[in-house]
Order: C-alpha cells, then structure tokens, then sequence
C-alpha cells in the first residue's frame, strides 16, 4: 500500500508527470502494489486563476496522509519571479525538512557517455546535497539597492546538526550498498568559517565508519575531476549550493537533463520525488519532450517505498529502450513523449 500525491507541475511538467503515471499504474496493477494516487493541480494555472500555491495546512496533510509526493516540474514566464515554483517546492523542502537531496548519477547506454574513453559501466555515483541549509535559505538582504554603492549579502548557514546529518545519511548509504569511498567536497580554502564546519564533521563522523574511505576535494578539484575520471567516485556528499552545481555536471555525465531524477528524503518521513529538469514551457504539448527523467523519478519512488521488484521493472523498460533507441529526440530516437511511455508499459 502507499498513497501518492502527485503535482503534475506546468509546461512539460505536466506530459512527462502523465507518462510516469501511466508507468505506475501498470507496475501498480502487475504486481498488486495497492497503489493511490490523489492528483493536485498546484501549479502555475491554479496559482494565475485564484492565487494559490499551497493551501494552508497542506503541508501537515501531506505528512500525515500521503507516503510519497511526486513532483513535476514548475515554472511559467507569466510569472517571472517564480513566486508559485518557491512557495510550492522550498515549502515543501524545508517546512518538512527534507534534509537529503539524493541524486543517483547513472550511465545506462555507453552512447550516452559524453566522455571519450569512457562508457556506461564508468558513470554510476550517488550525490548526497544537503537541502535545508546554505545559502539557499534566503537570508540577506540589500542596501542602497539600485544605487552606485548598493551592498547585497546573502548569509551561508551551516548548523553542526544539518552537516552532521547529510553526511551520516552518505555513510550509511555506502554501508547499506557496499561502497567503499565517501567523498565530501566544500571550499574551506575560502570559505573558512563554514567549510571548515563541514571538514571536522566529516573527519569526525568518518572515523564511526572505519571501513569507508573518506576523500576530501575541493569542489573546483571535483568538478575537474567529474570530467577527467568520474569512475573514482561512489558516493559524494557537499553542500546546497555545490550539489546543485555538481549534479547537472552528473546529469550531462548520465547523458542529459531528460534522464535525471531526484529524491527530496527524511528518513522516516513522506518524502518528495522529482526529475530535474525544467518546465521549457515552449515545447509543452507538443510531445516531443523526453519522459525518462520523470519516469526513473517513478523508479526511485518505489524503491524508496520498499517495492524493489516494481522499480527493478521500471529501470530495466527504461535501460532497454534505450539500448533499443526508443526514445525521443534528444536521444537518438523517433518516438514522441506519449509513445516512449506507451512502449515502457508495454515491455513492463
């Protein structure tokens, strides 16, 4: 059993959520999952018709009646400061305190690989970017806005109980999966005060797990290192800002935005799932956008949930399309969004 909120998002949002839904009704159906769906329509239009992002007390709903949230994606020119996008996913992210953004960076055809030398068997690491804190928490402000000598600051927070938790969470997966590497990546050579932070809680909480390697790389060090031999890693734990960084490095590594997925965790608690690509508003309705992303979203969903033979179906349809080049465009094949997941459900 499990229920599902499910926010289909806005632009393309909206086709490849469609196509991740009819993927889980067919594993749902195959293997008796006892699965609920219960379709919101927060998003762009609903926010435009009437102003709502969230209702008042959906978040305590959500923690209290829903397993799982799936997420598509926001975003709409008509609003250009994205107000309905913050107030609907950083809600979520933090007033649940989904501390863990957990990005799995996974090559699943050697032709997707953008790296020479390098092929599917070389790109499979897990990123842990801790979500609730940083700079992304929004504090700061300006001063003298709009003038020659305007000062703007935004405030880098980082609390012992966030850094410690993110990288107790990238341990115990490296123990849970038999890895034997966690690397943890800050700039403490120049962010002295935070980072430095973050590099005794690593050292600290990496000598609980004696049988994991702790490497430490500065995050220009990392990202260099992505690129020039991205089999070394297993498991890479770093902060808000710099996971957000490093995992669209990832995402190109796997073969682009369209394979993508994510989980917003709290061990414990209803956990929020979204691929991470954006709306691109201008190729909505069109049927031309690629559904993987959202659809491995759906895997890692299920998997999180316990429903292991589920999601095993789902990422073996997904590998095996792309193996076969039914896919859409963007990667190589012909087929249109709805029929990529027609075909998925079909092998499933």
């Amino acid at each position: 059993m499990g229920k599902i909120a499910v926010i289909p998002g806005d632009g393309i949002g909206v086709d490849v959520t469609h196509e991740a839904v009819k993927v889980l009704q067919a594993v749902n159906e195959k293997h008796g999952l006892g699965l609920v769906l219960e379709h919101l329509d927060y998003g762009a239009e609903r926010y435009l018709t009437d102003g709502t992002t969230l209702p008042k007390g959906e978040i305590e709903r959500f923690e209290k009646e829903f397993d799982a949230i799936y997420l598509g994606a926001l975003g709409d020119p008509r609003i250009p400061d994205m107000r309905h996008g913050r107030e609907i996913l950083l809600a979520m992210r933090f007033e649940m305190d989904l501390f863990i953004n957990l990005r799995p960076v996974k090559c699943l055809a050697d032709r997707l690989c953008p790296l020479k030398n390098f092929g599917a068997d070389d790109i499979d690491f897990t990123v842990f970017r801790e979500n609730t804190e940083g700079l992304y928490v929004g504090l700061g402000g300006n001063f003298k806005k709009g003038t020659p000598d305007e000062v703007a600051i935004n405030e880098d927070v980082n609390t012992r109980k966030g850094v410690e938790r993110i990288i107790r969470a990238a341990f115990e997966f490296a123990v849970k999966h038999g890895k034997s590497t966690v690397t943890m990546s800050d700039k403490s050579n120049a962010v002295r005060f935070a980072h430095d932070l973050w590099v005794r809680t690593f050292d600290e909480v990496g000598d609980e797990y004696p049988k994991i390697e702790k490497q430490h790389l500065y995050v220009d060090a990392l990202a260099m290192q992505m690129i020039k031999n991205p089999k070394q890693f297993e498991v890479i734990v770093t902060n808000n800002m710099f996971g957000d960084i490093i995992t669209d490095i990832g995402a190109m590594l796997q073969g682009g935005l369209g394979l993508a997925g994510s989980g917003n965790l709290h061990p414990g608690k209803t956990s929020l799932f979204e691929p991470v690509h954006g709306s691109a508003p201008k190729y909505a309705g069109k049927n031309i956008a690629n559904p993987f992303a959202a659809i491995l979203t759906a895997e890692m969903m299920l998997d999180h949930l316990g429903h292991t033979a589920a999601a095993r179906d789902i990422g073996n349809a997904v590998k095996l399309a792309l193996e076969e080049g039914q896919t859409t465009a963007d990667v190589g094949g012909s087929l249109g969004t709805r029929e990529v997941g027609d075909w998925i459900i079909e092998h499933i």
